[in-house]
Formats: C-alpha cells, structure tokens, sequence
C-alpha cells in the first residue's frame, strides 16, 4: 500500500487538548480511489495513480475512463513489497495521531511583486538624497567582464504560485467518519486547493 493521499485544503482552526489550544489545518483527504497502477515491466517503475474529487460534467457510463471520473489524479510511488489493485480505496485511515507527514500545495499567487517583498531585501538608504531609492533593487549587473546580468539572478517579478512542500507535520487527529485530517501548523495553497500528503520518511526533528 502506498504512504501517501490526496486532499483538499479546507482552513485553520484550532484543537483543545490537555496541554490547551494547537493552531491546526483541517484537510479533507480522501476518500480516493485507485485509477491505475504501474509496473516495472511494463512502465518503467513502479507507481500507483490516485483520483480524487468527482468531476462537475461527466461523460456518460458506456464512453467514460476510469481516470475521467475524477477532478485530480496523481501518482504516488510504490517501494518493493507494496501492492495496489484498480479500484482500491484509500482512505484517511492510512494516518494516526502522532504521524509525521510530508505536505505538497500550490502557494498563494501574489501577482508581481518586488524584491522587497518578495526576496526581503533591505532597501536603500534612507537619507544622503536617496528618498527615491528606497526599495530599489541596486546594482544586478558587472563591470567590463563578463559584462552582463547572469539567469537566475533575483529580480522583481511573478511571486508564489509554485510548488511547496513543507516537511514533518505532525497529525493532530485524523477522523475517517468524516474523511478529514487535522494538521498541526499551516499548509501550503489556497483553501479548496489540492494537497499531496506523504508519510514523512526523515523522522521528527
């Protein structure tokens, strides 16, 4: 079986315990279904594919896919000794409190921003006639050799809306009843935005 599932992010809250009140993400993971599975002899590697969420329009039952029946579909790697058949179901099940998990989102978008804001640099001056410089950049380029502004180099421009993942999260509580999982701390992406949660394999810090 895979270590891994697919949700939605539906917003923070917070959970009460004995040692008081944990800021908490709750995800609604799963239930999903599996859609494919890949094999070495065939494929290459070894992976199973997950469908999550019901797709608004559907095709009807005699011309539609098993991968066309859900909104979101992604692999997950299968190690040695783990097994999958189409159909299975996953469920949030798979975690307990305690689990540490591997969480992957879409950030927020920020649209176009500066290097202020968006590499936290510190400015320019802010007296000596610089009154006008005060959230520029600064030099980008060389001199004489090699003369030019190297790729990559931070600059103003397009800000979040990338790929993030943020390790060791610790599971608060996960209650299959209602499919969902509560997360200690925040998560990355935008609330209905799809996540990717793993088992984490580095251990807690």
């Amino acid at each position: 079986m895979t270590e891994g599932i697919l949700g939605k992010k539906l917003g923070m809250t917070q959970v009460f315990g004995e040692a008081g009140s944990r800021a908490v993400t709750a995800i609604e993971a799963g239930p999903c279904t599996v859609t494919q599975v890949k094999t070495a002899d065939k494929d290459g590697y070894r992976a199973m594919q997950l469908g999550f969420g019901e797709m608004k329009t559907r095709k009807s039952a005699s011309k539609e896919k098993a991968t066309n029946r859900f909104r979101y579909t992604r692999e997950f790697p299968l190690d040695e000794g783990q097994a999958a058949e189409p159909g299975q179901k996953i469920d949030v099940s798979l975690f307990k409190a305690g689990d540490m998990v591997d969480i992957t989102g879409i950030s927020r978008g920020k649209g176009f921003a500066g290097g202020v804001k968006r590499y936290h640099f510190r400015g320019g001056p802010k007296t000596h006639g610089q009154s006008d410089r005060w959230r520029a950049p600064g030099s980008v380029g060389s001199n004489t050799s090699p003369g030019r502004v190297f790729k990559g180099l931070r600059m103003a421009g397009h800000m979040g809306h990338e790929r993030v993942t943020i390790s060791n999260l610790e599971v608060v509580e996960a209650d299959p009843a209602r499919n969902l999982l509560f997360v200690k701390g925040a998560v990355p992406g935008m609330t209905n935005g799809l996540v990717l949660i793993r088992k984490s394999k580095r251990g807690k810090k």
